[in-house]
């Protein structure tokens, strides 16, 4: 498969390769999982809606250029290329924001669009629960329509991005003595509510990436559901798509980390084996065939085309080549892998902060167990057992 531009692409693309290159932080910034990075990631955002550049692909009423998802696509490539900041807004601009495009009201778009496309506003995903992690179909968090209001009681886990963000989105049970998908709403809510308590949970690397949600009769506008009420769960699938799917992760963020992955075994490779360097060629052509594959998918949406089991597929493509390229990595530095900073670590310790989150890839955004099941039974045709 070869990829051809038009010119009006390829005058796009050195638009934004001129631009990050005059605006993009000359030094990395810190973990959008410290109090600190996570302010300096927020200004980021806000210095990449000033020229509408945060969401590309969004229509320019929203803060965004009104450009197609190749346009997206080559935008990323871009952004990835010049080692920009990650998107500490990524729960929003990329999971919730289609999602509100799709269900929400006129009054929510006006409403939730542009500080979110600024940075003004970060979203946190408030979905998992103790005894509803993979298994949504099972949560437990009621909320109770009280006039005008909701009043939610219940606990969230792994909420991402939540200890600091601004606000979340929050699948809960509003329907009384419903049961498994039925009787479920998708409600946004400010996380400095009253009555919600967040309590932070560290990562492997110790920071606070995800938090604990606590709501003890927290009352949310009625005018905060998104999609219809009790049918919470299509517009929760809706976002999982996005997630698993085209938005989250982009073919250009693996390529970046296989063109890195290049230049290490090239530095290391005359004390290494012959198996290393296909291991480093596998990841490589890996990225290249999630390129082509996704070029393809965005080609087919613009022509009218959904996208169903296709999000499952990528999903677990893309988490499991993240993890083989990671390993790769980590095998070529040998003991030095384990080092975060000093004179031998390797750029420090950008491999080994990336190995840990890669082995989070096959949980997130849906367990690939969960994923193979879908393929299973709704593409193959498979009994369940």
């Amino acid at each position: 498969m070869e990829i051809q531009y038009t010119s009006a692409q390829i005058a796009f693309r050195a638009e934004v390769r001129d631009w990050l290159a005059v605006n993009t932080p000359k030094s990395r910034l810190p973990s959008f999982d410290t109090a600190d990075g996570f302010e300096l990631h927020r200004a980021w955002e806000a210095t990449l809606a000033k020229d509408r550049w945060g969401n590309v692909n969004w229509p320019k009423a929203y803060g965004g250029r009104g450009l197609d998802l190749i346009s997206w696509l080559i935008f990323e490539e871009e952004y990835y290329r010049a080692d920009a900041p990650l998107r500490v807004s990524q729960n929003g601009i990329f999971l919730l924001a289609p999602t509100i495009m799709e269900y929400g009201t006129e009054a929510q778009k006006a409403r939730y669009l542009p500080p979110m496309a600024s940075g003004e506003e970060i979203w946190a995903q408030a979905w998992s629960e103790p005894g509803a992690g993979s298994d949504m179909a099972s949560i437990r968090t009621k909320a109770v329509r009280d006039g005008d209001h909701y009043v939610i009681t219940g606990q969230k886990t792994w909420s991402s991005r939540a200890v600091f963000a601004d606000w979340c989105f929050a699948l809960v049970r509003t329907e009384a003595r419903s049961a498994r998908h039925k009787g479920l709403s998708k409600i946004l809510i400010p996380l400095e509510s009253d009555g919600l308590t967040r309590r932070p949970i560290k990562q492997l690397d110790g920071d606070p990436g995800f938090a604990e949600l606590f709501f003890d009769e927290v009352r949310v506008p009625a005018e905060n559901l998104l999609g219809p009420e009790h049918g919470g769960w299509a517009v929760a699938m809706a976002t999982a798509g996005f997630e698993r799917g085209l938005l989250l992760r982009s073919p250009a963020r693996f390529q970046a980390a296989a063109a890195r992955l290049v230049a290490l075994y090239k530095a290391h490779k005359d004390r290494l084996s012959s198996s290393v360097g296909e291991q480093v060629i596998q990841a490589w052509m890996n990225t290249e065939r999630f390129c082509a594959a996704t070029y393809q998918l965005v080609s087919r949406v613009q022509a009218g085309a959904s996208i169903s089991s296709e999000s499952s597929a990528n999903k677990l493509f893309w988490s499991e080549m993240d993890r083989h390229m990671h390993r790769t990595a980590m095998s070529i530095m040998g003991a030095q892998a384990e080092l975060e900073s000093g004179l031998d670590a390797v750029d420090n310790g950008r491999w080994l902060d990336g190995y840990m989150f890669s082995l989070a890839g096959p949980i997130y955004a849906g367990t690939n167990e969960i994923q193979r099941n879908i393929l299973a039974e709704r593409v193959l045709g498979l009994p369940r057992t």
